[in-house]
């Protein structure tokens, strides 16, 4: 190799990639293609988590009222929806009044912000007592959530 080609080669390096480099990047982002990509556009997934924490909120909120004001609050459910309500008096067993939100809306109505997302099974009516104590135990699921929702009868509280 002559004088004129080393300077040649230092001067102008060869640029690119490597054919080993360019199959490592077509294979990632083949497996992107193929498992990750799809889950970044899927929003049931953060909207089923939503109508989940949303549930647990209510009911949460359903059993500090129940004990603030010292009346029944009670739990009524569909496949889609959650709706709370309270009794209008102390002492009166059943629950005649819409309880509000604490936007001041009422009634207070939790469900999904899109189709096809529900409880795994229509959970079943209960309320809460003045004491904060539930009528029954549920455990409650929503589909496509992790997760459950269980309301303890001793007590009332609401965890997952």
């Amino acid at each position: 190799m002559g004088r004129s080609d080393r300077y040649h080669s230092l001067k102008h390096p060869s640029t690119g990639f490597t054919l080993v480099e360019l199959v490592v990047v077509i294979v990632i982002v083949g497996v992107l293609a193929v498992a990750a990509i799809p889950r970044m556009f899927d929003r049931s997934t953060f909207d089923s988590r939503g109508f989940y924490d949303e549930t647990m909120s209510a009911l949460r909120y359903a059993q500090k009222t129940a004990i603030a004001q010292r009346r029944t609050v009670c739990a009524a459910f569909t496949n889609t929806s959650l709706t709370l309500t309270i009794a209008s008096a102390a002492n009166v067993g059943t629950c005649d009044t819409n309880l509000a939100n604490p936007a001041g809306s009422s009634p207070f109505t939790v469900t999904p912000h899109s189709t096809g997302i529900t409880y795994t099974s229509t959970p079943t009516a209960f309320n809460f007592n003045a004491l904060g104590q539930a009528s029954s135990g549920q455990t409650i699921q929503v589909k496509d959530a992790t997760g459950s929702i269980i309301i303890e009868q001793d007590t009332g509280y609401v965890h997952n």
